[in-house]
C-alpha cells in the first residue's frame, strides 16, 4: 500500500512538475491558448479551478503571467431544479449555450467544471465545435499512471447511479469504479453535496460520514478513491484518507493548464490551502 501511495504521490506532484530547463519551452504569453470555464455548478469549485489554473501558470513563468480564461457562470439552482425533474436535455441545452458563448468570446477549448455535468457531455460536444476537455480523461490518466485498476467513486447520486463516469473509466482506461452499495448512502452523499457543500456549509460530522464511506469502499477492494464531485475536495484531502485520492477538480485543472501551454508537464497544479 505504501508503495502504491508513493507512486501516486510522485506522479501527481513530481512528474507533472516543472523540470530543470523546462521554462525555456514555455510559449510566449501571447501564444497561450484560451480556455473557457462553464462554472457555477457550484461556484465554490469554480473558484478552485480559477485559482489552480492561474497559480500553475504563474509558477511556470515565475511571475504574474496569467492565462487567458473566460468564465460563464451557470445558475446552480436552475440546474438542480432540472435535475430533480430529470430534464437532462434542458441541462444539455444550457451547457451547449454556455459553450457557444465562450466559443464566440475566443475560447479554444472548454471545461465543464462539474462531474455531474458530464452526464450530458456527448450532447454538448455535438453542438460545440471546439474541444471539451473531459474530466474522466483527466482522472483516468492519473489513475492509469498510478498503476491502479480498481477505485472507489463518490459524487452526486447521478454520478454514482447513472454510470456515465464509471463507464468512461472502464471503456477508455480499463478501470473498475466501485460506488456505495445502498441507495440511502448514495442519497446522503448527494444531500451533503447539494445542501451543504454547494452553499458553503462544511460540517465535521458530514466529513466523517464521507470518510466512513470511503473506508467501506476500501474494504470492498478499492485501491484509490475518486472524489467524483468537484465539491468533495472542499472537505476531503489526501491526509484524511489512507488510499490515494484522485481530486477531479485538481486533475481537470491540470488538463486545462496543459492545453493552455500547449504541452503536458510544463506546469504543476497544486492543492494548497
Amino acid at each position: 500500500m505504501k508503495r502504491i501511495f508513493l507512486a501516486f504521490f510522485l506522479i501527481v506532484l513530481t512528474a507533472q512538475g516543472l523540470q530543470s530547463g523546462q521554462s525555456a519551452q514555455l510559449p510566449p504569453a501571447s501564444e497561450m491558448k484560451t480556455i473557457g470555464l462553464v462554472g457555477g455548478t457550484a461556484w465554490y469549485a469554480t473558484m478552485d479551478y480559477y485559482r489552480y489554473i492561474n497559480k500553475a501558470v504563474n509558477d511556470a513563468y515565475g511571475n504574474n503571467t496569467n492565462p487567458p480564461l473566460i468564465v460563464y457562470n451557470l445558475n446552480q439552482q436552475r440546474i438542480q431544479d432540472l435535475q430533480a425533474k430529470n430534464q437532462w436535455d434542458e441541462i444539455a441545452a444550457m451547457d451547449a449555450d454556455a459553450g457557444m458563448r465562450l466559443r464566440r468570446s475566443g475560447a479554444q477549448a472548454i471545461l465543464l467544471c462539474s462531474n455531474t455535468q458530464h452526464k450530458v457531455y456527448a450532447q454538448v460536444a455535438r453542438q460545440v465545435d471546439i474541444p471539451i476537455l473531459h474530466i474522466g480523461d483527466a482522472t483516468g490518466m492519473a489513475i492509469q499512471k498510478a498503476g491502479l485498476k480498481k477505485v472507489g467513486l463518490i459524487g452526486t447520486r447521478f454520478t454514482m447511479e447513472d454510470g456515465f463516469m464509471a463507464a468512461w473509466l472502464k471503456e477508455h482506461y480499463g478501470i473498475e469504479a466501485l460506488v456505495p452499495v445502498t441507495a440511502p448512502v448514495r442519497q446522503e452523499l448527494h444531500r451533503i453535496i447539494q445542501k451543504e457543500l454547494d452553499v458553503g456549509i462544511f460540517k465535521p460530522e458530514s466529513k466523517k460520514y464521507v470518510i466512513d464511506q470511503i473506508e467501506e469502499l476500501r474494504q470492498r477492494g478499492a485501491r484509490g478513491i475518486v472524489l467524483g464531485c468537484t465539491e468533495f475536495p472542499l472537505i476531503i484531502r489526501q491526509a484524511d484518507v489512507s488510499l490515494p485520492v484522485f481530486d477531479t477538480t485538481l486533475l481537470h485543472s491540470q488538463m486545462a493548464v496543459d492545453f493552455i501551454l500547449g504541452k503536458q508537464g510544463l506546469a504543476r497544479v497544486q492543492n494548497t490551502p
